[in-house]
C-alpha cells in the first residue's frame, strides 16, 4: 500500500470543500495532478473513494474511513512539528480554528491579534460555521479548536467559558416596534417577528441561528436586504429601514451617535455564553494549547446596554 502525506491532505481537502478543484486549490496542486492522485489512491486501495452527486463529490464509506485515518496521520505530523519547533526558534505552525458569527466579529479580532503578534511563526486557519457543526468538526478531528455557544450539546468535548454573546434587538428610536414597547425593557422574539428585519448574509452562521429559533415558532423572518457586516446592518436600522437580531456587543459599539434602541429578548436562547471547544487538550499540538489559553485569558467584548 503506497501514497504519502500529500495524497491524504489532499482526500481530506476534497472531502471537507466537496470538490476535487476545491480540494486541489487548498493542497495547492494542479487539478490534473489532483485527480491523478486520487485515481492512484483508489487503485491502491482497490475501491472507490469518492462519489460525484448534485452539489459535488462526497467520500464512499471506504472514502470515510480513509478521512479519519487522513485526519489522525494529518494531526500527529502537525503535532510532531509543533512540539519539535519549540527547540528551534519559537512555536510555529498553524492552526485550524472554527468559530461562530459573534466570536468571528466581536471576540476574536482582539484575542487574536495579540496572540498573533505574539507568536510570529504560527498561522491560524479560520472559518465562521454555526455552533452544531463546529462541535461535529472538532470531535471529528477536521479542526483544533472551536469557538461555540452553550445553546448546543457539546457534551463530547472539552469546553471552557470565555465571555457572553447575550443576543439583542436593534432598531431606529423612531421605528413603530420601539413606540409600541414603551418604557419595556425587553420583549419576545416572537412579537418581532411581524416586521421587516435586515438581515446578515445568508452563509452567516448567526443568521441561519435566527432564522432556526423563527421556524422553532412556526414563523419565518421576513429579510428586506441581507448585508455583510454588523455595521452596516446597524447603520441601516438607526436610518428605520428594519429592525435586526444582533450581538449585544456589536449593536452597542456601532451605535457611537446613539440612534438606535437596543431591546432585551426574554428567550431563554438569546441569553449565551461563548465556549471554547477542543476535543481533548492533553493531546492538542503545543501551538494549539497555547491558542486555548491565551483565548481563555482573552479580555471579554463588553455587553450592550438594553434601553
Amino acid at each position: 500500500m503506497r501514497f504519502d502525506l500529500t495524497d491524504l491532505r489532499l482526500f481530506a481537502h476534497i472531502a471537507d470543500s466537496g470538490s476535487i478543484t476545491a480540494g486541489a486549490r487548498l493542497a495547492h496542486l494542479a487539478l490534473p495532478s489532483a485527480s491523478a492522485r486520487v485515481r492512484g489512491l483508489e487503485e491502491t486501495l482497490g475501491v472507490p473513494l469518492l462519489q460525484r452527486g448534485r452539489r459535488g463529490v462526497e467520500p464512499t464509506e471506504a472514502g470515510l474511513a480513509l478521512l479519519r485515518h487522513a485526519r489522525i496521520i494529518g494531526r500527529q505530523v502537525d503535532d510532531l512539528r509543533g512540539d519539535l519547533a519549540q527547540f528551534a526558534s519559537g512555536l510555529k505552525g498553524q492552526i485550524r480554528l472554527l468559530c461562530n458569527t459573534s466570536a468571528m466579529t466581536e471576540f476574536l479580532p482582539d484575542a487574536l491579534a495579540a496572540f498573533l503578534a505574539a507568536h510570529p511563526r504560527l498561522g491560524v486557519d479560520l472559518e465562521e460555521r454555526q455552533s452544531r457543526d463546529i462541535v461535529q468538526a472538532v470531535a471529528d478531528g477536521a479542526a483544533d479548536i472551536g469557538i461555540i455557544t452553550d445553546a448546543v450539546d457539546s457534551a463530547a468535548l472539552h469546553t471552557f467559558p470565555v465571555c457572553d454573546d447575550t443576543l439583542v434587538l436593534a432598531m431606529a428610536r423612531s421605528h413603530p416596534l420601539a413606540r409600541q414597547l414603551g418604557q419595556r425593557r425587553g420583549m419576545a422574539f416572537a412579537d418581532a417577528l411581524d416586521h421587516d428585519f435586515i438581515g446578515l448574509a445568508g452563509d452567516s452562521a448567526l443568521q441561519q441561528y435566527a432564522a432556526g429559533q423563527a421556524a422553532r415558532l412556526g414563523r419565518r423572518m421576513h429579510c428586506k436586504i441581507r448585508l455583510r457586516s454588523f455595521e452596516a446592518v446597524c447603520r441601516m436600522c438607526a436610518n428605520g429601514a428594519g429592525i435586526a437580531l444582533l450581538p449585544a456587543t456589536a449593536a452597542r459599539r456601532h451605535d457611537g451617535e446613539r440612534l438606535l434602541r437596543i431591546v432585551k429578548l426574554t428567550d431563554d436562547w438569546a441569553a449565551r455564553k461563548l465556549l471554547v471547544c477542543v476535543r481533548d487538550l492533553r493531546t492538542l499540538p503545543a501551538p494549539a494549547r497555547e491558542l486555548v489559553a491565551a483565548l481563555r485569558g482573552a479580555t471579554p467584548p463588553q455587553s450592550a446596554r438594553g434601553d
